[in-house]
């Protein structure tokens, strides 16, 4: 496929990430007077029929209870982890630097591959893993202040990520609509279930880390306006993956992975506009070599199995 035949799933991609941005600076901006439970479970009950209809539009209804659905599931929970820890990330940090850290996913999918796949990796792929570690601990600064709890969880939901993205990989028989329909009741299950804990209230102190307190706050009224915002999450979810889902349809993988990148740009953008929020040098740089790195890691190529049979 040539770059001008893989434009339409480019613009797809390009038009999906910047749909998602919108999810990230709603929750940022919520993160404050809100739960995230509450978040979560409006969310997932706004997309529930959107992502239903997808799903038997693009595979019909049988495909939600193909053999094997409760490998679905599996993901679902893996999922839930790795987009829990990157909410909980963003009341503490710039959206800039919790997208960077979450980009940190391409280098541990690498890593996974290996132990979990089996797969072979070429020695120029792992140095720019090795190299993309090494960004990630520039951004950190490890030596300047203690980690902070919000990078840490940034790099967890990259690796729940990956480990996702690996299961994916293993589960190819599903349709994306499907994965993300099952994905959503997972989200929906769990919000339930952390709302019925902390919903309440009487787990939130003073001086809590804004993570925690995102996390432990109880439920409260909303107005309109928040209300509209929590449940838009929803249909923004089912549009991004709409997109997203087309883009990757329309075009090979190869062409659109480094595209995924500008889920960077829209994050410097709304800190940059709406929270004054702007990287420091030491920060710009640790993101330029995660960044670099994660491009190298994507066009390498991967080593050809060896060949059996051969006379």
């Amino acid at each position: 496929m040539t770059p001008r035949s893989a434009l339409p799933g480019i613009l797809s991609l390009l038009a999906g990430i910047a749909v998602f941005s919108l999810q990230d600076l709603i929750l940022k901006r919520l993160s404050g007077d809100y739960p995230l439970h509450q978040a979560m479970v409006l969310r997932s009950l706004a997309a529930a029929p959107l992502l239903f209809a997808l799903a038997c539009a693009t595979g019909g209804a049988r495909s939600l209870i193909a053999p094997g659905w409760p490998r679905m599931i599996l993901r679902g929970f893996v999922s839930f982890a790795a987009y829990t820890g990157y909410y909980l990330a963003l009341p503490a940090l710039p959206i800039a630097t919790t997208v960077a850290l979450y980009f940190s996913a391409p280098l541990m999918i690498v890593v996974l591959s290996v132990l979990l796949l089996g797969e072979r990796v070429s020695p120029a792929r792992w140095l720019a893993v090795a190299v993309g570690f090494l960004g990630v601990l520039v951004i950190l600064r490890p030596d300047a202040a203690p980690v902070d709890l919000a990078a840490i969880l940034a790099i967890t939901s990259g690796m729940a990520y990956a480990l996702s993205m690996i299961l994916a990989r293993l589960q190819g028989q599903f349709s994306a609509a499907a994965l993300a329909f099952h994905g959503n009741l997972v989200f929906l299950a769990l919000a339930l279930l952390l709302s019925l804990v902390f919903g309440r209230g009487g787990w939130e102190v003073a001086g809590l880390h804004p993570s925690l307190s995102f996390l432990l706050r109880p439920w409260v009224t909303p107005p309109l306006a928040d209300l509209a915002l929590m449940a838009g999450c929803g249909a923004i979810a089912a549009l991004g993956l709409t997109l997203l889902n087309q883009a990757y349809r329309i075009a090979p993988s190869a062409s659109l992975a480094p595209f995924e990148y500008s889920a960077l740009l829209w994050g410097l953008l709304w800190g940059w506009l709406v929270w004054g929020d702007w990287p420091d040098a030491v920060t710009w740089a640790g993101i330029a070599i995660l960044v670099g790195a994660g491009l190298a890691v994507l066009r390498t190529p991967q080593p050809r199995p060896h060949s059996q049979g051969a006379a």
